[in-house]
């Protein structure tokens, strides 16, 4: 078990968030995440990608207690994230419960809330255990056709705190796609050596609200994330990574939007989903 908490906390991503493991066992964990300025957005409210990232944290966690560190590699197959509420300027608290433990997978739910008891999120996940297997061959992205416009919101998106301090870049963003790189660095990283699950999740949230965004153009409008879908297709490597974005469909303030996150170097997807943004606009 001290194993799985210096993972959760040593890791580097996970340290750079502020995690903190409270309690841990076969059936369950509990995270603590205090309020940092680096986590939010503007208005203090807590970055989507860092509630999600706190589902990945803890499925991961009751999964590698379940079923042990011979089940390693891991990685977490089938992620639901639906946003309930903002936090604003408060510590969260994450609560993973085992919901069947198969041989090489766990279900997970997590449930992440402010102190004082208001759900902001609620997590589903598969993890799986690939026991030593070999990955699986990753087919190349799509990508897009190559154009460099950051559109006028690019440039003042990567300033905001929580991508800042990931590194992103907006490279595109314009007529309903968006491109974003992220680099690896210690601050992206998981403690087995590759690039932390949670800050390519965060990744793909990022580039799936802009490219929202792309769609629409810049207003003074109110936005949020209100659920991802992702599949993890591998564990995240040890790489630049490289996120294209493409808003698929509009119903008036509802806005989904598909994303490939692929390692920079060659271009082979390790992840993708589909990001469901709101704008009231």
């Amino acid at each position: 078990m001290q194993k799985i908490v210096r993972w959760v906390e040593e890791s580097g991503y996970a340290a750079a968030l502020g995690v903190r493991c409270r309690e841990l066992s076969e059936d369950g964990v509990s995270l603590h995440l205090p309020y940092a300025e680096i986590n939010a957005n503007p208005g203090k409210a807590l970055h989507g990608g860092c509630a999600a990232s706190l589902g990945i944290i803890a499925s991961q966690a009751v999964t590698r207690a379940a079923l042990g560190e011979a089940a390693a590699p891991f990685v977490s197959a089938g992620l639901q994230v639906n946003y309930l509420a903002a936090a604003l300027g408060e510590d969260v608290e994450a609560t993973g419960t085992l919901l069947r433990r198969g041989k090489n997978m766990c279900f997970v739910e997590v449930d992440v809330a402010t102190v004082e008891g208001k759900s902001i999120a609620h997590v589903t996940s598969m993890v799986r255990g690939r026991f030593g297997a070999d990955g699986p061959e990753l087919r190349a992205t799509a990508g897009d056709d190559g154009a460099a416009d950051p559109g006028p919101m690019g440039p003042h998106i990567g300033k905001l705190n929580f991508g800042r301090a990931r590194g992103m870049v907006i490279e595109h963003m314009a007529d309903s796609h968006a491109r974003i790189v992220m680099p690896f660095s210690d601050a992206n990283a998981d403690a087995g050596g590759g690039l932390h699950e949670g800050a390519a999740l965060a990744l793909l949230d990022t580039t799936g609200a802009m490219a929202s965004w792309a769609e629409t153009g810049p207003g003074r409008f109110k936005a949020s994330t209100a659920s991802i879908q992702v599949q993890n297709l591998a564990p995240a490597p040890k790489a630049d990574l490289i996120a294209y974005g493409r808003c698929v469909q509009r119903d008036r303030e509802i806005f989904w939007s598909d994303v490939e996150v692929a390692s920079a170097a060659d271009g082979r997807v390790t992840a993708r989903g589909t990001v469901l943004y709101r704008i009231v606009t």
